[in-house]
């Protein structure tokens, strides 16, 4: 290894003092080692990790790594040492073949922004004996020559520079000839054969001579070439070249086969003479695989197809040679015009997958190294992003590129990016190479919930089920992962002293509301409450929404009767209608209220029963009662009316309300009505009697009859399922409704129970066959009252004492008599 050396006097220390600084300051620096070749794999070229001021672990941790420009590595880094070793053999001149000083460029990144270039000097050893091209050689010399003639002989090639490089040559021992070697401009030397004595044909036709070529390495390496001189006969003039050197330039994607130039060589002798042959006298390995020379024509043309990354420039000696062996030589130099063939390439050396969105500005995403083998503006490239993306590219160092970030990023706008980096040269047409980078946007948790709607109203009937849901609440997180998983909850409030949570409850993932207990429309109309949406992130965003619960009403309220009031004393109150009250005459009025609302509380009246029927009515809508006709004076002076109230609910609810009338002028004229009413004996009277006696002796036989026969049908229904149960006959599905036992009878005989009743100062006696009686059922006026005269008689009058009762079961007959 050769370190760097500074200057000794004290101004370029300075200089190069500034300098260093300036150059460390941009993350820029240079390192230079030199090497000899063919060294061991593994050999030490220099301690890197000293010359970057870091220990050896330090390499690692620092993420150092190489980057040579060639497409081979020839060095590696000892992670280990900190060195720089060789990563296989070096050959310096297969790596730079003619060059005077060989040196290799390398790229050092470390943390993956800093940048260190460092320059490798190839030592070159004596590892190659000169060689000719021609191991063998025939000269052929015209008898007469002159003495003193010279001959040019093979050059030989030794590709070590230097002392190590072709020195001198040597001829061996010989009566007839000596070298002379030409040192060109170039440097190179040129051996050639001069005649030191005339040549006889007839005594010696040919001589056997050996050319060693020398280098001066130490061990000394040498090449030999045989060269066999033939004696021909009278030929004195030598070809001629019209110019000693031809060059031309030819582009890179000529067509194989194209005519490239044409040598020219002259002879001044005549016939056989004068005939020239062409060949190359120095042509290298590669030149001859691209290159061919026409040996009668002198016109060179390609065999192969040109590449100017590979080389850009060839030499080559061509001679001219007559029939007596007269020749003469020009060198022919051809330069390889670059064209714009080869589309720039991009290498990414540094790549992150992802980053935050909060990250700022000016964040790395990649490092790019960008190359382009072609040359000049074809060689020069142009580095872009396509598309509208916050993203830039930043040259950190000769052919490197930084991809960092623009602008801040949001992940809910785009969640991910495919960046395309378009590398273009400068060549025309230009070329262009297009890298793709997928980068993710990783989340952070910067959005709350948001829920659907600014608020939400949910009904619910009252009455309802415990457990029953309610509503449904939906909120979004725009975030992602943990961050957009929601929760909800509700704010802790109270309701008429009672936590808001005693009466409804949220599910926490689905935002479900449930009901814990059954609402009462008429103790609460609206629950206003507010729940709340939060997320998982870190720290936890959260929102809230503002929810109405309205109760809808149901009909589980019947009508409640204000007037007239129940007495609590027992007693009974009486309303006045005056004897001369004209139709129409307001008696009183029915006061209902109902506490439900709507449709649920609408009450409509109507009158359900009446001693004396067609006397009064009752208003619909207001529950009035009113007189329907003028009052006679066989009306009794005791009416009762049963006023039914009901509201207008699906299914309508009521209620009864029983009302006494008076009818009199005044409570004097009541009292007196009632003291002057007498019960004579009347015969038609006695005889109804004895008729109804009997009837509801014969009712209760033919009653007696029918409960026999019903018993008897039932021990035969009885009897015939014991004897079909095996079977399992049809029977098993008849309703037992359709059979009656004793429990049937007992519901038989109430269902049909009937009431006759006989009214004093009435003409008329009324038996009224009432329906079947259900709770919480209105039974309509013209169902309930069936009315058939049993006898029709004169005026007949009985006392209000003389009451005759019969119970017969099941019908209960009534007589009453005033």
């Amino acid at each position: 290894m050769i370190p760097v050396r500074l200057h000794q006097d004290c101004k370029g220390l300075v200089l190069l003092g500034v300098l260093l600084g300036i150059l460390w300051e941009t993350g820029y620096t240079q390192i230079h080692y030199s090497v000899l070749e063919e060294l061991e794999k593994g050999s030490r070229v220099g301690n890197i990790a000293k010359d970057l001021g870091l220990e050896a672990q330090e390499l690692e941790e620092r993420g150092v790594r190489i980057f040579s420009g060639g497409r081979m590595q020839l060095f590696a880094l000892n992670l280990r040492s900190g060195s720089l070793v060789t990563a296989g053999r070096i050959d310096r001149e297969e790596l730079c073949m003619g060059a005077i000083k060989c040196q290799l460029n390398l790229e050092i990144l470390m943390d993956k922004v800093k940048i260190y270039g460092v320059v490798v000097e190839v030592k070159d050893i004596n590892d190659n004996a000169p060689y000719f091209q021609e191991d063998e050689l025939e000269i052929k010399m015209s008898e007469n020559a002159a003495i003193g003639m010279q001959f040019p002989l093979p050059h030989a090639w030794d590709p070590d520079i230097g002392k190590n490089s072709l020195q001198s040559y040597e001829l061996s021992s010989n009566t007839h000839f000596s070298l002379e070697v030409q040192s060109e401009a170039d440097g190179n030397k040129y051996p050639e054969l001069v005649l030191e004595r005339a040549l006889d044909r007839e005594e010696k036709a040919v001589h056997q001579l050996v050319l060693t070529a020398s280098d001066g390495g130490e061990p000394v390496r040498t090449g030999t070439a045989r060269i066999r001189v033939k004696v021909v006969d009278v030929n004195d003039n030598a070809p001629a070249f019209a110019q000693s050197e031809y060059r031309v330039s030819v582009p890179e994607n000529v067509v194989v086969g194209t005519t490239l130039l044409l040598v020219n060589a002259t002879d001044p002798d005549e016939g056989a003479n004068a005939e020239v042959m062409y060949s190359f006298r120095y042509v290298d390995n590669k030149a001859a695989q691209l290159f061919k020379l026409d040996c009668n024509l002198g016109t060179i043309s390609t065999i192969g197809e040109l590449n100017h990354e590979e080389s850009g420039f060839y030499e080559m000696e061509v001679q001219a040679m007559d029939n007596a062996g007269y020749s003469a030589r020009a060198k022919v130099l051809i330069t390889v015009v670059d064209v714009n063939d080869n589309a720039p390439e991009v290498v990414v050396t540094s790549l992150s997958s992802s980053v935050l969105e909060n990250s700022p500005r000016g964040t790395l995403i990649a490092l790019l190294n960008v190359n382009d083998q072609d040359s000049g503006e074809n060689g020069h490239v142009i580095c872009f992003i396509q598309g509208n993306l916050p993203f830039k590219l930043e040259k950190s160092y000769e052919n490197y590129y930084s991809l960092v970030t623009d602008t801040l990023l949001d992940r809910e706008l785009v969640p991910s990016y495919n960046i395309t980096v378009t590398v273009t040269d400068r060549g025309s047409p230009s070329l262009s190479t297009e890298t793709h980078i997928s980068l993710n946007v990783a989340d952070i948790n910067d959005n709350p919930p948001a829920f659907s709607h600014a608020s939400y109203a949910a009904y619910i009937p009252e009455n309802n089920p415990r457990g029953a849901s309610i509503v449904s609440v939906t909120a979004y997180d725009p975030d992602y992962g943990k961050n957009a998983q929601v929760t909800y909850s509700l704010v802790e409030d109270t309701l008429q002293g009672a936590p808001l949570s005693s009466y409804v409850s949220i599910n926490s993932e689905t935002g479900v509301l449930y009901a814990l207990r059954s609402f009462d429309y008429e103790q609460s109309r609206d629950l206003q409450l507010r729940v709340t949406a939060h997320d998982s992130g870190d720290p936890p965003l959260s929102n809230n929404v503002s929810l109405s619960i309205f109760v809808l009403d149901q009909n589980d309220n019947t009508p409640e009767i204000l007037y007239p009031a129940l007495p609590t004393d027992g007693s009974t109150g009486v309303e006045l209608a005056p004897r001369s009250a004209e139709p129409g005459y307001l008696v009183t009025k029915v006061v209902a209220v109902d506490r439900d609302s709507g449709q649920n509380a609408w009450l409509s009246y109507r009158l359900l029963k009446a001693s004396e029927p067609g006397l009064f009515a009752v208003g619909l809508h207001t529950g009035e009662v009113r007189t329907a006709r003028a009052l006679l004076d066989r009306d009794t002076i005791k009416q009762s009316l049963v006023v039914a109230v009901q509201d207008h609910g699906q299914p309508p609810l009521s209620a009864t309300v029983t009302l006494t009338v008076a009818v009199a002028d005044s409570i004097p004229a009541i009292l007196s009505d009632l003291g002057s009413l007498e019960v004579p004996y009347n015969s038609d009277a006695s005889s109804l009697t004895l008729y109804l006696v009997v009837a509801v002796a014969a009712v209760s036989c033919v009653f007696l009859a029918f409960v026999i026969v019903l018993l008897a049908l039932r021990l035969r229904h009885w009897h015939a399922s014991r004897l079909l149960q095996a079977s399992g006959g049809g029977l098993a599905s008849v309703p037992a409704s359709q059979f009656v036992g004793v429990d049937g009878m007992r519901a038989f005989l109430q269902t049909y129970s009937h009431e006759v009743s006989l009214t004093a100062d009435s003409r008329k006696s009324h038996l009224i066959f009432p329906q079947p009686n259900y709770a919480d059922t209105l039974i309509s006026q013209e169902s309930c009252e069936k009315s058939e005269p049993l006898l029709q008689s004169g005026d007949s009058m009985f006392s209000k004492d003389n009451h005759v009762c019969i119970q017969v079961s099941p019908y209960q007959i009534f007589f009453s008599g005033r």
